[in-house]
């Protein structure tokens, strides 16, 4: 770089620090910059921490460059700028910008993305999810196959802190000018006015023939936008979601028991979701719970429609207590968005149903979970989830808040509902409530194992009868979540058939697929088991359930055992590995 391309540079980028204050046990971050001798400081909105730190250091190494006359700055890192407000990168810095994603597998969405760019479409593309699902290296993968006279007529453009709408409409006039084809436009959510002016994109620039894609982790803002100013000139592409397919292969088979504790995420080189994965740790987990939804959450209500949006959830928000139900929500096994559930005292889920199959097993029958101490478990889980009791929360849950904080975790892609149907009241239906990210639920569930390992019961315990209770309700959780995953991805993957849980007086089918066009049904047990036993099938034998269920959803097409063993059939039963039939979906 040339000398005085450096001194522009520095000069778009924000001087000064970030310092952090803690005020009644919660972290607050300040942009703190001194002028004319004078200290000021301005608050800065947690999500945007990270990226005013990276534009602050960016900033010091440019002058210590120029103070030391060596430019040795990599150049992926330099903007393209010149009269730019926003850091825009153009030409062979994009090529250095994306050569590192080259060699990684695309997303399933990724055909729609190259489709677009050959097209005449005058709308935008929206690429959103949540953090570590891929958006920012999908658009890296698109400039990785450009010609030399495409990338020469792309721009990408970051939105530095402080910026507006305003500040990327100067640029995109300027790159107009300049022959600029095509323009990706990375977290522009981050811009406080971007979801009530977002409209300027597709009226003035995409029906100019411009190619505009915008990515973002902030994905409540793009529907919002979408629903207001990019109402019918946007089609949005979801990346929250990485079914059992799509994560075997990206990552090359690593089974359905890594996808129950890392899926959900992609780290970022792309390779693993274990060590480097955001739940690979109660710390991690946390973070990513409060910076990737419950911050997600709060920073589009703020922006939209000047904080008129909280609704019910304002007190919340304003008393810090947002997260702290959201994480209760995702920890809970069902996810019912009750009153009761968020309100009562915890009490988890996955330890009294351990401590009840533990109890009931005939082969090795343990009643150590009776006399564990309860009170000192739920404490330490209670600390370890960060979780509000009833008498700790200032703002009282009320049934608002349960259905609003319900409607945005849909919105984001983070929750989806599967129907439980009752064969004696078929009319009353309810919901299972499935949380679309595996590994995020694993994460809360082994914070209930850590903490039952520090019990003086479980001290007490030899190591065999200590390993074999923590195995087991890892299983336990294990289990259930298989349930969960093929319920949510046998109904995205079959949309025109109705697919539920169906209970009786004693037992269930774990799943059933209606087809009511066939007038016919399909019969599911789901196990985690790796072997085969005469009690998984015993309800798909059962000729009474069977019976009724022809009766009201057709005639049964198949009986299917889905389990981790050998694909075979037995006496009129499918025995069907698992692994085989999410990737066949």
């Amino acid at each position: 770089m040339r000398k005085d391309e450096i001194q522009n540079l520095i000069e778009l980028l924000p001087k000064g620090s970030v310092t952090r204050k803690r005020i009644d046990g919660k972290d607050y971050y300040y942009h703190r910059v001194y002028e004319q001798g004078k200290r000021k400081e301005k608050y800065i909105p947690n999500e945007q921490v990270d990226s005013l730190r990276r534009q602050i250091e960016l900033r010091k190494r440019l002058v210590d460059q120029l103070n030391q006359d060596s430019f040795m700055i990599n150049e992926s890192e330099v903007p393209f700028y010149h009269d730019f407000r926003c850091i825009v990168k153009t030409g062979t810095s994009l090529r250095t910008f994306s050569s590192s994603v080259k060699k990684f597998k695309t997303r399933e969405c990724f055909d729609s993305l190259k489709q677009y760019l050959q097209s005449d479409s005058e709308t935008v593309r929206v690429l959103y999810g949540l953090r570590r699902t891929g958006t920012t290296t999908m658009l890296r993968q698109l400039l990785s196959l450009m010609s030399d006279e495409e990338l020469a007529q792309t721009a990408f453009i970051q939105c530095p802190f402080g910026k507006t709408l305003a500040d990327l409409n100067h640029d995109l006039k300027l790159l107009e000018e300049r022959g600029i084809k095509t323009v990706m436009i990375d977290e522009i959510t981050m811009l406080p006015d971007f979801i009530e002016g977002a409209a300027l994109l597709a009226d003035i620039y995409a029906t100019s023939g411009m190619k505009i894609l915008l990515s973002g982790t902030d994905s409540l803002g793009f529907v919002f936008a979408e629903d207001e100013q990019l109402y019918d000139r946007c089609i949005l592409l979801h990346t929250t979601f990485i079914s059992y397919r799509e994560f075997e292969r990206l990552l090359g088979g690593l089974g359905i028991d890594e996808y129950i504790c890392y899926g959900g995420t992609m780290s970022s080189d792309g390779v693993h979701y274990n060590e480097t994965s955001p739940f690979s740790s109660k710390q991690k987990t946390d973070e990513y719970v409060n910076s990737s939804i419950a911050k997600n959450i709060q920073h589009s209500l703020k922006y939209y429609q000047d904080e008129g949006h909280f609704r019910h959830l304002h007190d919340l928000y304003c008393h810090h207590e947002l997260t702290s139900v959201i994480q209760r929500v995702v920890e809970d096994m069902n996810h019912r968005f009750v009153l009761e559930v968020l309100t009562a005292e915890f009490m988890s889920h996955d330890l009294s149903v351990s401590a009840r199959n533990l109890r009931k097993d005939y082969m090795n029958p343990i009643d150590v979970l009776d006399t564990i101490d309860m009170s000192a478990v739920t404490k330490r889980l209670k600390e370890k989830l960060n979780i509000f009791n009833l008498n700790e929360q200032t703002v009282q849950i009320q049934n608002e808040h349960v259905i609003e904080i319900k409607e945005y975790l849909k919105l984001l892609d983070i929750i989806d509902e599967v129907d439980v149907l009752h064969m004696s009241a078929l009319s009353n239906r309810t919901k299972r409530v499935i949380v679309t990210q595996p590994g995020l639920r694993y994460a809360q569930a082994d914070a209930l194992v850590e903490s039952l390992i520090q019990d003086e019961k479980m001290i007490e315990l030899s190591v065999y009868e200590r390993n074999e209770v923590i195995r087991r309700i890892r299983n336990e959780v294990k289990g259930r979540m298989l349930e969960d995953i093929v319920l949510l991805q046998t109904k995205l993957a079959r949309p025109d058939c109705h697919v539920f849980v169906l209970q009786f007086a004693v037992g269930e089918f774990d799943m059933v697929v209606f087809d009511s066009k066939s007038s016919t049904c399909e019969l599911y047990e789901i196990k985690y088991s790796t072997s085969r036993h005469i009690s998984q099938s015993r309800h798909l034998k059962d000729e009474e359930k069977i019976r009724q269920t022809e009766y009201h959803f057709g005639a049964v097409k198949k009986r299917v055992v889905l389990y981790r063993g050998d694909t075979l059939s037995e006496n009129g039963i499918e025995f069907v590995n698992v692994e085989e039939y999410l990737r066949k979906l």
